[in-house]
């Protein structure tokens, strides 16, 4: 074990090979890391290969010494913080007392904080790291930075991970030298104020996921409701009133028939909200006033209820795929063989059947193939490579066909059984008509915004005229286009 820690947790070849390290500036400072941890190592590697000279403070210079690039110097603490005036603080909150017989030589330098606390230490300590490391040493300067940088990204380059560093400090001339700095490195600095902004930018990496808890909540509660409904038709009713066991569909074939109503009405709310902002500026007369704040968070969280969606969709195309596997589906065909033969039919065909399911089979493949586009265009490295009016047409234009795509597949698949008397088990509508009502209502406001008399009159709002202003307002002749390539 001793003889694998010893090992550099990144190779000087990958340091010389590296070509996402950014040139630092000819005449670069001389910084100081004191610590000899993972994120330590990586911040040396990296620095060194942006061309700065990097001196490391350790306890024991001779046992982590061949841990760190051959560029770097390591030394005794005491030794490393004499020339650098940027000393990074790669140490843990519970040792930065330590580092107090160092306050002489500290006076008047930078310390970087680089530290994250743990859940329980933020709910547990009214300061951050940085503003108790500022009490500790109020003759530094403290700015807190790269603490949302992993030592992986360190390692790997910042095109592998996020490049921005949020920076704060108490003294402007600090935060621009760090942020030079993270410039240096290949990172994006961003200024997040005073010292006291440092509580919530240590936050910053304790939050998971933080865009899709509300996405997720709703999207697992449509599928216990959706599950629970299907239980009860598919399940529950053959039992009750026929003594069929059909328990044996709860893995599979209960999930299947959940899953791609958790999907489409998942898209459905996807869209629903840019109705309901429509319906308001047009009832208003104004793009000025702000939308009420349940509408706006549903605005802010389409891209997350999309991408859900996508994942119910494609867990629906597989599990269909698995449905001749299944031994119960092997069993019902050789039964139906086998009642074919007693009632001594020789041939079983019904072409409006056949015809219903290959056009219900080739609309649920556009369908998913459309949404795949949804997905991919909402990842960051695909859309920045997208232009304004490119995103929108995919999301927009693409995510309307992708929807009444998925509304004519849902259709083929119910056909007439909506007013077939058997279908309603328990005196409960088929699943499919229930999923139904919120998709038409969305591609219904939708074509009504298409009238000249509405699109119309909402491109001009959108493009800044007031119901109640008295200054005149003339739309372009092309206003369709105008309308698509506003970013206003």
């Amino acid at each position: 074990m001793s003889g694998e820690m010893d090992k550099p947790l990144i190779s000087r070849r990958m340091v010389d090979s590296d070509s996402s390290l950014a040139e630092a500036p000819s005449e670069a400072p001389k910084v100081c890391i004191l610590g000899s941890g993972d994120f330590a190592r990586s911040l040396a590697t990296r620095l060194v290969g942006s061309g700065f000279s990097v001196v490391v403070g350790s306890r024991n210079p001779k046992r982590t010494v061949g841990l760190f690039p051959s560029a770097a110097q390591v030394t005794f603490q005491e030794d490393a913080v004499g020339s650098p005036e940027v000393i990074f603080v790669a140490v843990f909150r519970e040792h930065y007392s330590s580092l107090c017989g160092l306050s002489d030589q500290l006076g008047g330098k930078i310390l970087v904080d680089v530290s994250n606390p743990t859940e329980q230490e933020h709910l547990q300590h009214r300061e951050s790291n940085a503003e108790y490391l500022a009490s500790l040493f109020p003759t530094c300067t403290v700015v807190k930075a790269f603490n949302v940088v992993s030592a992986w990204t360190l390692q790997a380059g910042p095109r592998d991970g996020n490049r921005q560093v949020p920076i704060c400090s108490d003294q402007p001339e600090a935060k621009r030298i760090v942020s030079d700095l993270a410039h240096a490195m290949g990172f994006t600095p961003v200024d997040m104020g005073s010292l006291a902004s440092a509580r919530e930018v240590e936050a910053m990496p304790l939050r998971l996921l933080p865009g899709w808890k509300v996405p997720t909540i709703l999207a697992l509660g449509l599928f216990i409701f959706f599950y629970v409904y299907n239980f009860v038709r598919d399940v529950l009713q053959p039992y009750v009133q026929e003594g069929k066991n059909k328990f044996y569909k709860l893995p599979l074939s209960v999930v299947n028939t959940t899953l791609p109503c958790v999907a489409y009405v998942l898209l459905s709310l996807v869209y629903l909200p840019g109705v309901l902002a429509a319906t308001l500026q047009l009832w208003r007369g104004t793009k000025y006033r702000r939308f009420p704040d349940w509408l706006d968070h549903w605005l802010q969280h389409r891209k997350q209820i999309g991408l859900l969606s996508f994942f119910c969709a494609s867990l629906h195309a597989a599990y269909s795929v698995c449905l001749p596997v299944r031994l119960s589906y092997r069993y019902d065909l050789v039964n139906l063989a086998i009642k074919q033969v007693l009632t001594n039919k020789s041939h079983l065909w019904v072409e409006e059947n056949v015809w219903r399911m290959e056009i219900y089979l080739s609309l649920g493949v556009l369908a998913l193939g459309t949404l795949s586009l949804l997905a991919v265009t909402s990842l960051p490295s695909i859309a920045n490579s997208l232009s304004w009016r490119e995103f929108s047409f995919v999301q927009s234009s693409l995510g309307f066909v992708a929807l009444v795509l998925s509304t004519l597949h849902t259709l083929t698949y119910g056909w007439t059984r909506a007013f077939e008397e058997s279908r309603y088990k328990f005196y409960l509508p088929p699943t499919f008509t229930l999923t139904l009502l919120v998709p038409c209502v969305v591609i219904l406001a939708k074509s009504l915004f298409l009238l000249p008399c509405l699109s119309r009159r909402l491109a001009k709002i959108r493009r800044g005229w007031e119901k109640d202003s008295a200054v005149k307002f003339t739309l372009p002749m092309d206003h369709t286009r105008a309308q698509k390539t506003s970013h206003v």
